[in-house]
C-alpha cells in the first residue's frame, strides 16, 4: 500500500531518534502551520481562534482554541520516548586497553535485539555559553556507530539452547574501538562527541539508537519495520490530525499532547503524572475567564483519547493470548480493555469510540490480556485519574514491541490517521 502519510511517517521516524528530536520535529511542523510557540515561564496572552504549542523537555502540548467560549475539548495523547539503552554520566571505561561504553536500560527493551547491531549515539548535550546560559544541542552520531559484541558460538555452545541472562553491567557494553590511545576515559568520551561540542559540556542525555532505517517490507508492501514505532506512529498520526483541522472550531478546544517518560512510568516533571497538561488547560480556562464551575463542566464534556500500540496476535505463540480478544495487524483500530483499569477504557468511552468508528466506516477490534498474564498500562489511566476527563485507550496492533526493530501493518497507520482527524473534527 502507498499513501501520502506513509512516506511522511518514515521521514518523521528517521528525524526523531530520541524524544528531544521528536519534539523538535513536531514543533518545527507546528510553527510552519502558524502555531505560535509559548514559554511556560512567560505570561500567556491567548486569543480565541488561534493555535499554540508549548514544550516541556521531551514533551509538547499543541492546541487550537475555538472562536467562542469553549464548552468541551478533544485531546489526543501519545508519547515520544521508546525503550532504549542510555549512557551513564561517565560512560567510557577501558578494559585491557580496549574502550567500551557503560549503559543502563531505559524502560524495558528486548535486550537481545540490541546486540550485534550498529548503534548510533543520539540525544541532547547541555553546553555552557560565554554569557552564562545553558544551550541544548541535539546530536545523532550515525557516522561513527558502536556495537555490543557477543562471544562466538565456539566459545559458548549453549547460547542457542539455554540462553543466559545478559549482565547489563558487565556485558551490555558497546565496543568503541580497538585501543584507548593513552587518554583518560572522560577525554576519550569528549573526543567521541566532537564536532558536536568543543568545550564546556555541562551535561547530557544520550542513548544508543539502532542505525537501521525504517523500511516497508512483506508481501504487497504491507508491513513497516522500524525502531520507535512504539509510539511515534501514534504521535505522527496525532500531529497530522491536528494539522489537518484547518477549520477553527466554534466551541471545542482541539489538542494533541506528546508525553515523554511513558516508558519509565511517567512519574517525572514532564511525564503524564506531572501537572503539565492541567497547567495548560488551566491557563486556557483563565484566558476565557471560565471560572471554576465552567472549567469542571468543560472537563466532563471532554474526551481524552490515549493512543499507544497494542500486542498483535502471533499465531506461533497463541498460548500467550486470549483468542477472543487478540487483535490482528491490518484489522484496524484496537480498543484496549482491562478489568483493573490498567487501561482507562470503560463501557461508555468504548461505546463512543465504536460509534465514531462506525460513522466513519473505520475497522476496529478489541484487546484484553490473557487472564494469567499481567497487563501493561499507558498514560490514559493516569490522566483519567488526575483530570476526571472521560478517557479511552486505543492503538494499533504491533509485533516485536520494545525490540530494536518493531513491526506494524501499513494499512493500520492510514486507518489511525483517518480516525484521529474525524475525532478532532467531531
Amino acid at each position: 500500500m502507498n499513501y501520502a502519510p506513509l512516506q511522511d511517517l518514515i521521514l518523521f521516524l528517521q528525524s526523531s531518534p530520541t524524544p528531544w528530536h521528536a519534539v523538535s520535529q513536531i514543533g518545527l511542523r507546528l510553527a510552519q502551520q502558524d502555531f505560535t510557540p509559548l514559554e511556560e515561564g512567560e505570561k500567556w496572552d491567548l486569543k480565541p481562534g488561534e493555535r499554540y504549542f508549548v514544550e516541556r523537555g521531551g514533551s509538547l502540548c499543541a492546541f487550537t482554541l475555538p472562536k467562542n467560549t469553549p464548552v468541551r475539548s478533544t485531546i489526543l495523547a501519545s508519547h515520544t520516548d521508546s525503550p532504549a539503552l542510555k549512557l551513564k554520566p561517565h560512560p567510557l571505561f577501558v578494559e585491557e586497553g580496549i574502550p567500551f561504553l557503560r549503559v543502563e536500560s531505559y524502560g524495558s527493551p528486548i535486550i537481545s535485539t540490541w546486540i550485534n547491531r550498529d548503534l548510533a549515539i543520539g540525544g541532547r548535550l547541555l553546553v555552557g555559553t560565554p554569557d552564562g546560559e545553558i544551550e541544548e544541542k541535539l546530536i545523532y552520531l550515525d557516522q561513527t556507530p558502536v556495537l555490543i559484541p557477543t562471544l562466538a558460538i565456539h566459545l559458548d555452545r549453549e547460547q542457542n539452547d539455554k540462553p543466559k541472562p545478559v549482565s547489563k553491567q558487565d556485558h551490555l557494553c558497546p565496543l568503541l574501538g580497538i585501543e584507548a590511545k593513552g587518554k583518560d576515559p572522560d577525554s576519550l568520551f569528549h573526543d567521541l562527541l566532537k564536532p558536536a561540542v568543543t568545550d564546556n559540556l555541562l551535561g547530557f542525555d544520550l542513548y544508543l539508537v539502532p542505525c537501521d532505517a525504517p523500511r516497508i517490507i512483506g508481501q504487497n508492501s504491507s508491513l513497516l519495520a522500524s525502531y520507535r514505532l512504539d509510539n511515534l506512529v501514534s504521535a505522527h498520526a496525532s500531529l497530522l490530525a491536528l494539522l489537518a483541522t484547518d477549520k477553527i472550531p466554534e466551541e471545542t478546544i482541539q489538542m494533541a499532547i506528546f508525553w515523554n517518560h511513558e516508558e519509565i512510568g511517567s512519574q517525572t516533571d514532564e511525564g503524564a503524572s506531572s501537572p503539565f497538561f492541567l497547567d495548560v488547560m488551566t491557563r486556557i480556562s483563565l484566558s476565557f475567564k471560565l471560572g471554576e464551575e465552567n472549567f469542571i463542566r468543560l472537563k466532563r464534556h471532554s474526551q481524552f483519547i490515549s493512543i499507544d500500540l497494542a500486542h498483535a496476535y502471533h499465531p506461533l505463540h497463541k498460548k500467550k493470548y486470549d483468542s477472543n480478544n487478540a487483535p490482528r495487524m491490518g484489522k484496524g483500530i484496537v480498543i484496549k480493555h482491562n478489568a483493573n483499569q490498567r487501561y482507562a477504557t470503560q463501557g461508555l468511552t468504548s461505546a463512543h469510540l465504536v460509534q465514531n468508528c462506525q460513522k466513519e466506516n473505520i475497522p476496529y477490534q478489541d484487546f484484553a490480556c490473557h487472564s494469567d498474564l499481567p497487563c501493561g498500562s499507558t498514560v490514559g489511566a493516569l490522566t483519567a485519574t488526575r483530570t476526571g476527563i472521560p478517557t479511552v485507550d486505543i492503538g494499533l496492533a504491533q509485533l516485536s514491541m520494545h525490540a530494536a526493530r518493531e513491526l506494524i501493518a501499513v494499512e493500520d497507520h492510514h486507518t489511525l490517521c483517518r480516525l484521529l482527524k474525524a475525532l478532532l473534527l467531531k
